[in-house]
């Protein structure tokens, strides 16, 4: 509420018009958010008690629901509610009008719009399908692993795979920008008769427990082989026929569980890394940025910072001085900060200091420490079974140029008589067609496979595992 006008208008009519003006968002609101022409839709439910107004969100795409709202306010006619994330904090910042709440997103820098009008959200019509889908719970520890099992409806046992989602906090889909990524793999793999299990990572969705962050690759791995165990106990399940497939993270991932369990029949790599996590930062921060036509100097500048971290980070040192470096940057090129963004910022010494926080804070996870340190040549050597790695062309997140000769030189020291290596031209680091393969471009691309990427994965299967008709 504006103090001023408070001050010179506070009277018994003005209380009650501000009370009826707060009751008038305390509803369901459904929509989207809108960046740039995705939708991801979301239900925000608003409950203001003592002048004092709080919210909560569903996105169902992202299997989340009930997530508090923190910052929630309402000065009619200025609507502002911001979802904390592992991802970055999302601001919603709108304008209330009778029955609905338009305005801006942004969450780590990326820009888009939110639109909700009255109303609970419509229940979809059940999708019908040419195949099965179970919802299925397995455990590993004390942690209860919320997933979905596609499998064909011809009796018998079906060989399977088991997906694994790359780094951060992901749900059992792996949506980015709207793009359902292990839904469409899994629906393709069952309609070719092969049962398919995909899960809620750590922490997230219908899995609760220890989070991503505060777990490692290798607690990862123990995930995938308790989800192996329990496709195992399936009378639907051929045990001697689960294979994994692993995207990014997930493709170190998957290498590491077959190498330490003799259960997995197959992996697949889909955009896995051949050297350590370092390295893959290193080189993916410089290929995006030039993407983005960042200078020479910008780059070279966020590789010292960069090195800087990792340098403490190995020799378990303090990042305190890193941290105040950042803040001292920041500072200093302030007035290169976009005028539209530099404008909300209202004190520029707190906003130096809490984003030099959040950097380091990024670098000082358990997993993150964890992952810069990993090199995922030892568990590739050890990798008996079929392996098929497979690179986008365009991937500037883990670049075929940094990572596909390592991983054939680990399975040939290691022996393996049964891999093979695939570049698809043109695709990025989600296998989508793509252009430059900024992840800035990854909204403003069909939400489908560059064609021919899901035929090689199937294909592929088909050839080492059995079928029943």
């Amino acid at each position: 509420m504006n103090k001023k006008i408070l001050l010179l208008f506070v009277s018994v009519i003005f209380m009650h018009l501000t009370s009826l003006s707060q009751s008038a968002i305390d509803t369901v609101w459904t929509g989207y958010i809108n960046l740039m022409g995705t939708k991801l839709g979301i239900t925000v439910r608003f409950k203001t008690e003592n002048n004092v107004t709080n919210a909560n969100i569903d996105i169902p795409e992202q299997n989340a629901f009930g997530i508090e709202l923190k910052q929630v306010s309402y000065d009619n006619p200025k609507v502002h509610f911001e979802l904390e994330s592992p991802n970055g904090q999302a601001i919603f910042n709108g304008m209330y009008y009778i029955d609905s709440i338009s305005g801006d997103f942004e969450q780590s820098k990326i820009k888009g719009t939110f639109s909700l009008i009255k109303g609970e959200p419509q229940k979809d019509i059940p999708e019908t399908l040419p195949y099965n889908a179970e919802e299925v719970t397995f455990t590993n520890g004390d942690i209860t692993f919320a997933g979905t099992l596609t499998f064909p409806k011809t009796a018998g046992k079906h060989p399977a795979v088991v997906l694994i989602t790359g780094s951060g906090a992901q749900t059992r889909d792996e949506t980015i920008v709207g793009f359902k990524i292990f839904k469409v793999i899994a629906d393709h793999l069952t309609k070719n008769g092969i049962a398919v299990l995909r899960y809620d990572d750590r922490g997230t969705g219908g899995t609760k427990g220890k989070t991503v962050n505060e777990s490692t690759t290798e607690d990862f791995a123990g995930d995938v082989i308790a989800a192996v165990q329990y496709l195992k106990t399936r009378d639907n399940i051929n045990p001697l026929q689960i294979g994994l497939m692993g995207h990014s993270e997930g493709g170190n991932i998957a290498p590491l569980a077959a190498s330490k369990s003799a259960d997995i029949a197959f992996i697949i790599l889909m955009a896995g890394t051949g050297v350590n996590g370092a390295d893959i930062i290193k080189e993916q921060s410089s290929l995006i940025m030039k993407a983005e036509k960042s200078s020479d100097e910008e780059i070279e500048n966020y590789n010292k910072m960069l090195n800087a971290v990792m340098e403490a980070l190995k020799n378990n040192t303090s990042l305190d001085v890193v941290k105040e470096q950042i803040r001292k940057d920041i500072i200093e090129n302030f007035d290169e900060i976009p005028e539209k963004e530099r404008k909300g910022i209202t004190d520029k010494e707190k906003y130096a200091a809490e984003t030099a926080e959040q950097t380091i804070a990024a670098f000082s996870s358990l997993w993150m420490k964890y992952f810069l340190m990993y090199d995922p040549v030892p568990a590739l050597t050890k990798v008996k079974c079929p392996v098929l790695a497979i690179f986008g062309e365009k991937d500037l997140q883990v670049a075929p140029s940094q990572n596909k000769k390592p991983i054939e030189d680990a399975l040939k020291k290691g022996a393996n008589k049964d891999y093979k290596v695939v570049v698809i031209p043109k695709a990025n680091h989600l296998f989508q067609e793509a252009t430059t393969g900024s992840p800035s471009e990854y909204a403003t691309l069909k939400k489908e496979f560059i064609p021919g990427f899901l035929e090689t994965v199937s294909e592929w299967i088909l050839q080492r595992v059995t079928i029943i008709e």
